[in-house]
């Protein structure tokens, strides 16, 4: 068992560098830096993998990690890693930052518009 919970942590560390970027040298970093990029939910499976692979290395606690929790915990995690799509992502944010730079410019315009009407110079 412990053999095939390393391939689901590697399995899901590979997803977590090739969809969110997120890179470290274990599950626990790679999953802080992932951060709020994960949903509630993923964040918390993850967590309970990051914990249970602390036990598992160790025989006499490996048997108080509940082995259909980790089954579910993958399966949850890895749905939901191959949904992602980092180009759409990166897309989103390309468009998020245009969108409040243009924001900025606009409100930046109007105040100076509003400025210079109330001066008497428009």
């Amino acid at each position: 068992m412990a053999q095939t919970f390393d391939q689901q942590v590697d399995e899901i560390r590979a997803l977590l560098l090739q969809r969110l970027r997120a890179r470290g040298r274990s599950l626990a970093v790679q999953t802080r830096k992932a951060g709020r990029q994960l949903p509630r939910a993923v964040r918390r499976d993850l967590a309970f993998l990051v914990q249970a692979e602390g036990l598992m290395h160790n025989p006499k606690l490996a048997r108080m990690v509940d082995a259909n929790r980790i089954d579910t915990a993958h399966r949850n995690a890895i749905n939901y890693l191959q949904t992602v799509n980092p180009n759409a992502r990166r897309k989103d944010m390309l468009l998020t930052i245009t969108a409040s730079i243009a924001l900025g410019v606009l409100v930046v315009g109007v105040v100076l518009l509003y400025v210079l009407v109330q001066r008497g110079f428009v």
